[in-house]
């Protein structure tokens, strides 16, 4: 069975192409348009990493990042932030809310596959 990441991301552009990327990897990607759906979608499948816009419509980023952590059945899933957020303290903030990681937009397509995959926990790094 493959990797299954959910993408929340309200931009369709960024959606395409981050998809295009991971599924040529083998990964495979469920989207969320907002962050209410995304948690919807959080708490009712199993995924091995959730990629998380911050500016996000209905409910930023950082309330989703705390929604999500505050469920004890998603404690171990890695949540990593893809934001374009690059001021000072922005990384702090999102890993202060139980973010994982933080990768920066726009996103590079040589490695964003591999940026992604470093946060996977090795029993699910390959797809």
């Amino acid at each position: 069975m493959s990797t299954h990441i959910l993408l929340i991301e309200d931009n369709e552009q960024n959606r395409y192409l981050a998809t295009f990327l991971l599924e040529r990897h083998g990964y495979r990607v469920t989207h969320a348009g907002d962050g209410r759906t995304g948690i919807a979608l959080a708490t009712s499948q199993a995924f091995d990493l959730i990629l998380l816009d911050i500016q996000l419509p209905l409910m930023d980023g950082h309330a989703v990042a705390r929604a999500l952590r505050a469920d004890p059945a998603l404690a171990r899933v890695p949540i990593v932030a893809v934001t374009s957020y690059a001021m000072a303290g922005d990384r702090e903030k999102v890993l202060a809310e139980g973010c994982n990681g933080y990768l920066e937009k726009p996103i590079d397509p040589q490695t964003f596959v591999a940026d992604v995959a470093a946060f996977l926990p090795p029993a699910v790094c390959s797809p």
